[in-house]
């Protein structure tokens, strides 16, 4: 299949049919990463009642003990511990692996997983960046595995509630999306590198990434605000924000007999450190629009050194058409007409729910060999856009996106942060 050919086809098209697991077969599964939101997807699998978790991995075993504990409260027994998530996919027995590690490990072993026949579910952003992801839909599509990307609000009802208002076409005329993020996030503070703590495998942790110094700002947790590891707050939460609107908006051109290009043609980005003096490299503060030939436009607004509520919602989206907007929230929406008057209204039975819902849809996919309902062809399309709203602001001007070809047309330096260098023997295995 040519290149072009594949990135036109739509994910029906591509998607094989997989051989469906007996409901009565219990799945075995692998988690990669142990602490943080890894724990919390672990501790979520652990209490479904087929699924067994046989093996724990993470480079730091400090976090066993605290990994373990949240799995065997559930009644489960204790898992195996492992340092290198290779042994994962050297073990037949395992189904499937769940990724929970930060942006830089999400690809390789999501591929890896494929080539070794493992089903994947993995946090998002899917990728650290855009070629990451269409190398995991390659090899989700080459190896016939299903591979959900952790954007739980894709199994949440009220935002499914919210889609089926807009494809109704009330809104008439909707050509403009607006995405937002004001939660409030930390500052990292400036402190000396030091030697890497004991139990650290430190040098398995950078994996792809240059070779440097530990430094404990860069690692847990605060990882996510630096180059080499993250995507910021627009890969982070802005990933969730950024699918609500652009979703919102394909529903919305479906209600117009009208089909929403999957990629945007235009991406500029405004902001910086406006408000944090520390370590952290990307911006606290930032505005991205995302403009969709001369047919629709998305903007995203970021600050995340102040929660700061925008309709109602401290993170959210919404959908203007010319008959009023919708409003989507974390855990409710609303339609309002053209007065501010309120048409429609839902919510949630509360956001957490989005979570078992998640993981039982990707469970189910499994089973039925159909599609999970964040599947790496949405996934990737969505950690896009941050990826793609991060390089127009890293290279600070207006870029002009080939969706054909998935480049930026005569523009070497925007086109090398598509990618990333490799640092071996950890490079992006070939599909």
């Amino acid at each position: 299949m040519q290149r072009r050919t594949f990135f036109l086809l739509g994910p029906a098209a591509l998607t094989p049919r997989r051989r469906a697991v007996a409901a009565s077969d219990k799945l075995t599964i692998a988690c990669i990463g142990a602490r943080g939101r890894a724990g919390h997807l672990n501790r979520g699998f652990a209490a479904m009642p087929e699924i067994e978790i046989a093996m724990l991995c993470d480079v730091d075993s400090r976090q066993f003990a605290a990994g373990v504990k949240g799995i065997t409260a559930t009644g489960r027994k204790e898992p195996r511990l492992e340092a290198d998530f290779r042994r994962a996919l050297d073990d037949k027995s395992i189904d499937a692996v769940v990724i929970g590690t930060p942006d830089h490990w999400h690809a390789i072993p999501a591929i890896m997983a494929c080539q070794a026949g493992k089903h994947v579910y993995v946090e998002k952003p899917c990728s650290h960046n855009v070629k990451e992801g269409q190398a995991m839909l390659a090899a989700a599509r080459k190896h016939k595995r299903v591979m959900q990307v952790g954007i739980q609000s894709r199994s949440q009802r009220h935002l499914a509630e919210a889609m089926e208002f807009l494809r109704t076409g009330a809104l008439g005329k909707a050509i403009f999306a607006r995405a937002w993020e004001t939660a409030k996030q930390n500052a990292v503070p400036r402190v000396p590198d030091t030697a890497a703590p004991a139990g650290v495998d430190y040098d398995m942790w950078l994996g792809p990434a240059p070779k440097r110094a530990f430094n404990p700002a860069r690692f847990h947790s605060n990882w996510r605000w630096f180059f080499d590891y993250g995507t910021g707050d627009l890969g982070n939460d802005g990933v969730h924000r950024l699918d609500y609107a652009r979703r919102g908006l394909e529903a919305a051109f479906t209600g117009m007999k009208r089909t929403l290009p999957e990629w945007p043609t235009r991406i500029s980005a405004g902001g910086g450190k406006l408000f944090f003096d520390d370590a952290q490299e990307f911006p606290d503060t930032m505005m991205v629009s995302f403009e969709y030939g001369n047919e629709a436009m998305l903007v995203y607004e970021m600050r995340v050194w102040t929660p700061n509520a925008l309709e109602g919602e401290e993170e959210g989206a919404m959908i203007y058409g010319e008959n009023g907007a919708v409003v989507i929230g974390n855990e409710k929406w609303k339609a309002i007409g053209k007065k501010g008057e309120v048409l429609h209204a839902g919510s949630a039975s509360g956001n957490d729910q989005a979570d078992p819902a998640h993981k039982a849809d990707f469970l189910a996919a499994i089973r039925n060999g159909n599609t999970p309902a964040c599947d790496i062809h949405i996934g990737h399309v969505a950690s896009s856009l941050t990826h793609l709203g991060n390089i127009a602001w890293r290279t600070d001007r207006k870029l002009r996106f080939d969706p054909a070809t998935q480049t930026f047309a005569g523009d070497n330096e925007a086109n090398r942060l598509l990618g990333r260098t490799y640092r071996a023997p950890w490079v992006l295995p070939k599909v």
